[in-house]
């Protein structure tokens, strides 16, 4: 009897552990795979392998990657610390020929991954055959110590696996108490709500023409919801103003913070590198995971982080623009290695040695750009925004301020680290997204033209939204005492993947039937090799997960060249597994 994978998800994920099987498949059994009769892996997703659903070409030519094209691989390179062999590839630019600080539209990078995909199965050994089944698995059952079973839609016959790995990415979600409220509202008062989705599956055509719509949510679903009620409505720009058709909206926009994701930056690295990890490495933590009574975000783990992003900012700033310093970089490292993360000898070791608060790292500066800001008018309110927006694309393409790229460099290093301790909590992912990957300066600058239009208009920091007087009002401290109305409010945000609230059958299933989740509500799985853990915390021999549904949701699904990325160890890890297992067990 052949020997059977089951894959259920065939996105970037699925694709990037099929590379990660072919790659460790010779090393570790020659030309063939274990067992003569072969192996068969089956893919099991809706949408067209390679892409998937989020990254289907099906979709709107006008929205972009988020990154520039040079920032996106889906291959290991020498910096990459896997078990398997390294085996580079194309970066998206390379394989498509273009500047690599282009940002490409998502059919391109849909494309790259198809092209990927099939070079993954084309580089399997003999005897190993991929099958694709378009349609959504439901269930998986089985014991540990025999075969899976994996139910698909709409086929009365299950999958026998072997082995099952879960890659589904992101998943759709039922409301949650407040959405669900506001959905009912919506309903009993002839409104319309859009509660959080993938922008580009949302039925914006129920947003009219000149109407206001609330928006809550700044990041990058807002850019793409602004994109497509917009340019997607046949505006356009000229000459960096933007010329309306007559059939936009008017957006409303708001969020915690207030302002949008902080630019890409616009400038290449040179010079010498900061030497990473420093503070927060493979020692730090083992000690964490190591601490008898566990760890605390709060207490243990972000100090740490603090100062890692510190040593990272100040290590560029000495030197590389050390006429901007009063010491050396030998003296500062070595009085910065003795203090405390936020302790006041830091405050003033750093106040005496870096003269320009400009020059100056403050995180909490950063994470709360509207504290204590208060506008007296509405006007005022939108020429602050458009400033601090103008302002931030100004500092973010300027090489002068190259420490914030460090820091950016710190942040994808730390974010390698704490992959290994699981689930961490909401906060750090938003934190990371903010400053490490916000939209694209030329999105930006559309987003100031679009506001001058009149077509956006922003609501400042700690947004609130009420169901009251048959209307959606928005509140924000920014502006006190403004109330805006709208008949139409748009969740700009994805879902939260939480295994209680997940559209996801099989998911649901699974943790109905003992598998275990996080405080968060992820999927719980051994950050090592991604297999799923039960309540007692024991791993299930034959099923693995790996995605944003769990907490070993890596950096995403493809990333930047030469960062070691956590992505490619956890679909190395797991390749590895699931060959050993087939090795180690008789076939069946």
């Amino acid at each position: 009897m052949r020997r059977s994978l089951v894959i259920v998800g065939a996105g970037p994920r699925a694709t990037g552990i099929l590379e990660r099987i072919g790659a460790n498949a010779p090393e570790l059994y020659g030309d063939s795979v274990p067992g003569s009769p072969g192996l068969d892996i089956h893919l099991v997703d809706p949408y067209p392998p390679g892409g998937g659903r989020v990254w289907r070409r099906d979709q709107s030519p006008l929205l972009w990657m988020n990154s520039q094209a040079q920032d996106v691989t889906m291959f290991t390179d020498d910096t990459v610390e896997v078990a398997g062999p390294v085996l580079p590839g194309p970066a998206l630019h390379e394989w498509a020929g273009r500047d690599g600080r282009a940002f490409l539209g998502r059919r391109e990078q849909s494309d790259y991954l198809r092209w990927v995909y099939e070079r993954a199965v084309a580089a399997l050994p003999a005897g190993v055959a991929v099958h694709h089944h378009p349609r959504r698995a439901l269930r998986v059952t089985g014991a540990r110590d025999t075969r899976q079973e994996v139910t698909l839609e709409g086929v009365a016959e299950p999958l026998a696996a072997d082995l099952v790995i879960l890659a589904q990415g992101h998943l759709d979600a039922e409301l949650d108490p407040e959405q669900a409220a506001l959905a009912a509202y919506a309903e009993r008062n002839g409104l319309v709500h859009l509660p959080p989705d993938f922008t580009a599956d949302s039925d914006l055509s129920r947003l009219a023409p000149g109407a206001p719509v609330i928006v809550r949510g700044f990041g990058l679903a807002f850019v793409d919801l602004m994109v497509l009620l917009t340019e997607g409505r046949g505006g356009r720009y000229a000459n960096g103003t933007y010329l309306p058709s007559g059939r936009e909206p008017v957006l409303y926009v708001g969020s915690r913070r207030g302002v949008p994701y902080r630019s890409k930056i616009g400038y290449d690295w040179d010079g010498e590198r900061p030497p990473l990890p420093r503070y927060l490495g493979p020692a730090e933590i083992d000690a964490l995971l190591a601490a008898p009574g566990g760890f605390d975000f709060g207490r243990d783990v972000w100090p740490l982080v603090e100062k890692e992003l510190g040593f990272a900012h100040y290590h560029r700033l000495f030197t590389a623009h050390p006429e901007r310093t009063r010491t050396a970089w030998t003296d500062f490292d070595e009085k910065y290695e003795a203090c405390e993360p936020g302790s006041p000898a830091l405050d003033a070791l750093i106040a005496s040695a870096v003269p320009d608060p400009a020059d100056r790292l403050d995180l909490t500066a950063l994470d709360h750009p509207l504290a204590g800001v208060r506008h007296t008018s509405y006007e005022a309110l939108q020429d602050g925004l458009r400033g601090h927006i103008a302002a931030d694309l100004a500092r973010r393409h300027d090489p002068g301020h190259s420490p914030d790229l460090a820091v950016f460099l710190g942040l994808l290093s730390v974010y390698g680290q704490l992959v290994r301790l699981g689930d961490v909590g909401p906060w750090w992912h938003g934190f990371f997204s903010y400053l490490a990957s916000g939209p694209p300066g030329p999105r930006l600058r559309q987003l100031l033209a679009l506001s001058r239009a009149g077509v956006v208009r922003f609501l400042g920091a700690d947004v609130r939204v009420a169901a009251e007087g048959g209307v959606f009002r928005a509140r924000s401290p920014t502006l006190p005492g403004q109330v805006t109305e709208a008949r139409a409010l748009v969740e700009a945000r994805l879902p939260q993947p939480t295994l209680a609230r997940t559209r996801d059958p099989l998911l649901r299933a699974l943790h109905a039937e003992g598998a275990a989740s996080t405080a968060a509500g992820l999927l719980a799985v051994d950050p090592v090799d991604g297999r799923v853990l039960d309540r007692a915390g024991a791993a299930h021999p034959r099923r693995f997960a790996l995605g944003p549904h769990t907490d070993a949701r890596g950096a995403g699904a493809f990333t930047r060249p030469r960062t070691n990325s956590p992505t490619f160890r956890q679909n190395d890890a797991t390749a590895r597994a699931v060959l050993d297992f087939l090795r180690a067990s008789p076939a069946r």
